[in-house]
């Protein structure tokens, strides 16, 4: 059976992992993810989900949210289901995203559902990422400017 602490640590882990980047917090980032993560933000881009170590999901996202002015994600709304050493947590997210340019919005906004599996070992740790966007309002181009690709 669940714990009321267990519930509560895996919401933190979650959502730290959004608080960590925004403040490039990049060692402290790593932390939050168990030594092999699934991510799937393949709503947004495309292609397959991907098996990354939390040193290369930092790299890449040094890469491009280390480019914006300022990144701001709220995760909230989280339901979380443990069992023994595992737990998922759904909640709904909306990141906003700054980056002044010349040639148009300096702002792309996205919402909607992230999936965290997590496991324990010596602590929550995130495991599997699923990112399902529903709505984006503003400039996503600013994506590309920010990770420095034309």
């Amino acid at each position: 059976m669940a714990t009321a602490e267990d519930r509560l640590d895996v919401i933190e882990t979650c959502t730290r992992m959004g608080w960590h980047a925004d403040r490039r917090e990049w060692d402290l980032l790593a932390t939050v993810f168990a030594g092999k993560v699934l991510l799937d933000y393949t709503s947004l881009n495309g292609g397959e989900p991907v098996t990354l170590t939390p040193e290369q999901i930092v790299a890449g996202w040094t890469g491009v949210l280390g480019g914006f002015d300022a990144t701001q994600h709220l995760i909230t709304g989280h339901l979380v289901t443990v069992d023994g050493d595992t737990a998922v947590c759904t909640a709904s997210f909306q990141a906003t995203h700054r980056l002044a340019n010349p040639f148009g919005s300096p702002l792309w906004t996205l919402g909607g559902t992230y999936r965290f599996d997590l496991v324990r070992d010596g602590g929550w740790k995130i495991s599997g990422v699923v990112m399902t966007a529903t709505w984006a309002d503003g400039n996503r181009d600013l994506m590309a400017l920010a990770a420095g690709t034309p």
